[in-house]
């Protein structure tokens, strides 16, 4: 297990440094630093004023370790990326440390709710359409499933604001406070909105799972033991079950950190979605480059601790 958490933590450093290479590409090649101030500064900024502003980004020195081996963007780019030294925003001259730090809060306290509450309705419900497969429940089930991922989110969002915020006014429409009173009033509605726009897709994924290990030996060995239906979906699919549940789960989790990205933009949470927005609003390159970044670099560590867990997990899995 050791070699194997160690050639995994390898190649995940391996697509770090790939990434930050595309991510260099992207945004120093395509997007010269010369075209990163007029977008800071405006278009008719003068060639003093942007010489200025580069200078005091950073973006003054050479792209290519052989221009300058020392004294270089692309040196400077891995080094502040690997340390976490994120340096400045474009747009406010503001520490983007501390800008992720004061987003973090606000995201997690969105999305760890929407994930513990997708898994406590999701698994459940699929559960029970899959346990009634083939009849008029299973048949509505599906049917309401893909109704629910043909809507946009957008308009789930919308609806919510004007139904739940507008009509009923039973919470507030848009809007955050993080005080511990307070704090469940303005996520009530993104968390309702998350789980309908969410709860399709979950239930479809989860009944597929659940529907394919219900035909496997082991299942019509319990069968032929007189185990109830109900049992073996509780104790042996569930449980068999668990390998792509936890690969699903383990993958959401770095998104957990990024924030959701529409609503907090529509309901004014102040998370790091919401941030990403922003940036990308105001031309912040330097935020964007630092988002991408962590949202790269928390997959890559997500895949790793997936592939680590499914030995703990499963017992036919065997790491070679």
């Amino acid at each position: 297990m050791g070699a194997f958490i160690l050639r995994r933590l390898v190649y995940g450093a391996g697509v770090v440094f790939g990434v930050l290479f595309l991510l260099f590409v992207l945004f120093f090649t395509v997007t010269a630093p010369d075209d990163i101030a007029r977008k800071a500064l405006g278009d008719k900024a003068p060639p003093e004023a942007i010489e200025i502003w580069k200078a005091n980004h950073g973006y003054d020195r050479p792209l290519w370790p052989w221009q300058d081996w020392d004294e270089n963007l692309l040196f400077d780019h891995y080094r502040r990326m690997l340390t976490f030294d994120f340096g400045l925003s474009d747009a406010d001259d503001s520490p983007i440390v501390d800008r992720i730090a004061a987003g973090m809060g606000p995201s997690l306290s969105l999305t760890i709710p929407l994930l513990v509450l997708g898994l406590l309705v999701g698994v459940p419900l699929s559960l029970l359409v899959a346990f009634f497969r083939e009849t008029y429940i299973d048949r509505m089930g599906v049917f309401l499933c893909v109704l629910a991922m043909s809507v946009s989110a957008l308009l789930y969002i919308i609806g919510a604001q004007f139904l739940i915020g507008k009509v009923l006014r039973w919470y507030p429409i848009s809007g955050f406070d993080s005080t511990l009173l307070m704090l469940p009033r303005f996520l009530a509605m993104p968390i309702i909105v998350g789980l309908l726009s969410g709860i399709g897709g979950d239930v479809r994924f989860y009944r597929t799972v659940f529907l394919e290990e219900s035909g496997r030996d082991f299942v019509r060995t319990a069968r032929a033991k007189g185990a109830s239906e109900a049992r073996i979906m509780t104790h042996h699919v569930l449980r068999n079950a668990l390998i792509p549940i936890l690969t699903r789960v383990v993958l959401a989790i770095p998104f957990l950190f990024m924030g959701a990205l529409l609503l907090e933009a529509f309901f004014g949470i102040p998370g790091l979605g919401s941030m990403m927005v922003d940036a990308i609003q105001a031309n912040d390159f330097s935020t964007m480059r630092t988002m991408v970044y962590i949202g790269s670099l928390l997959f890559i560590l997500g895949q790793v601790a997936t592939d680590i867990s499914y030995g703990l997990v499963d017992p036919r899995v065997r790491v070679e």
